[in-house]
């Protein structure tokens, strides 16, 4: 059974996204650094430097932004295209979603559950993506959840370099089903007709404060 958002932040409305820059390399060295981060990612890393300064088909890098403000970050990749195959063999027409809050002041606030909204509209804004795909370490039980009330279900254990992860998966239905019987409860959720151009995202409800 799908677990149903019962509260509104409307703060959350002031998110968006858009594209990473090379102007921001400093600040995602500095959120590198934050224990939140080390901790959800720590044997990664991101060579911003190399590949901010390329723009792949096959990937987004984005700022998320509260009211102008950078609090954290989205990366979403094509996995049958990306060039490290970090995923190895998969169908095509999949996205994966990496997403993160780089200011440890704006942990708890329900911002990462707007995020992800952003970053799922985003994915399932072309019609042929069947399903999105996720990796939190097997530790990040908080991760789990997190994505489990999105929606996601689980699918195996894999390592992936030094890291035992766990692998979610959220297919076009299920995420279309969510958006549905949220509606139904009187809250406007994204859905890909409905995504605004400039990346704005309306009100969404949160859970209780976690690891968003």
């Amino acid at each position: 059974m799908l677990n149903l958002p019962v509260t509104t932040m409307p703060e959350s409305s002031a998110i968006a996204l858009r594209p990473a820059t090379l102007g921001d390399i400093a600040l995602l060295r500095r959120w590198d650094e934050h224990p939140q981060v080390v901790a959800a990612d720590a044997n990664d890393d991101w060579d911003w430097e190399v590949e901010l300064a390329r723009t792949p088909a096959w990937r987004e890098q984005l700022i998320a932004e509260l009211g102008g403000r950078p609090i954290g970050v989205v990366q979403i990749i094509d996995p049958a295209q990306e060039d490290s195959h970090y995923w190895g063999e998969v169908p095509a027409n999949l996205r994966a979603i990496d997403i993160w809050i780089g200011e440890p002041t704006e942990l708890g606030k329900g911002y990462g559950t707007t995020m992800m909204r952003l970053a799922l509209a985003r994915c399932f804004a072309d019609p042929l993506v069947t399903a999105v795909l996720i990796d939190p370490l097997d530790i990040n039980t908080l991760a789990h959840r997190f994505y489990q009330r999105l929606g996601f279900t689980f699918l195996e254990h894999r390592r992936f370099g030094d890291d035992d992860c766990s692998v979610y998966r959220l297919d076009r239905a299920t995420w279309a089903e969510f958006n549905a019987k949220a509606t139904s409860y009187g809250t406007e959720m994204i859905s890909e007709e409905r995504l605004p151009q400039d990346g704005q995202c309306p009100p969404i409800p949160t859970h209780e404060q976690r690891l968003n």
